[in-house]
């Protein structure tokens, strides 16, 4: 508890009113990788408390839109569309479907984690479940050349996960942002140039 209250991002979200600390890790990636651009679709799985929607909303403008996806509730977003529910779901996911419609999304972004248990053995295979059903959606919605940012966990099933984003993407790097904790096996892929599989 300590060491999240001495955390220097947690005080910073919190003096810069964000919703949670999370959001610098995607601002250092915006700045590295420029992958949110004025105009684009883009959806957020595990969004909430929503500090990436809060954020990505701003670098997509007028005509981009922004649709944030959790189990949990989440406070309104300007300009963002926010479903709630699991969309493992079949009615879930049909809404998010017909929200996005024919014309497809340019980015998905998954910030999902699962409930912490402390054991590896456990919460690894979780977390690239949750990365797994990340990477099915991606496949689903994304159009051809669009982008994925998952949050991964080194481990067991990193390389098979790499390996799954190098067959349907074009261009795979890892980034470690600094407001990933130094000790947290954390990190996030981005995945460009989706090349849909015929």
């Amino acid at each position: 508890m300590n060491e999240h209250f001495d955390d220097e991002y947690v005080r910073r979200a919190q003096q810069e009113g964000y919703r949670s600390r999370a959001i610098y890790k995607l601002i250092e990636i915006q700045q590295k990788d420029q992958l949110l651009k004025p105009d684009m679709t883009v959806i957020d799985l595990g969004a909430a408390p929503g500090g990436w929607s809060e954020y990505a909303v701003k670098k997509l403008g007028a005509k981009g839109r922004m649709i944030a996806l959790d189990i949990l509730p989440m406070e309104p977003i300007d300009g963002v569309e926010i479903i709630q529910g699991d969309f493992r779901e079949d009615d879930v996911l049909a809404q998010l479907l017909d929200l996005i419609g024919e014309s497809g999304a340019d980015l998905v972004i998954s910030d999902m984690a699962p409930n912490i248990s402390g054991m590896e053995v456990v919460d690894i295979p979780r977390s690239y479940y949750l990365a797994d059903l990340a990477l099915d959606l991606a496949i689903q919605v994304l159009k051809p050349g669009g982008g994925l940012l998952v949050k991964l966990f080194q481990g067991e099933g990193f390389d098979d996960y790499q390996k799954a984003l190098k067959q349907n993407f074009k261009r795979v790097v890892m980034r470690k942002p600094k407001a990933s904790r130094a000790r947290s096996r954390e990190i996030y892929a981005l995945a460009t140039g989706y090349k849909p599989q015929i």
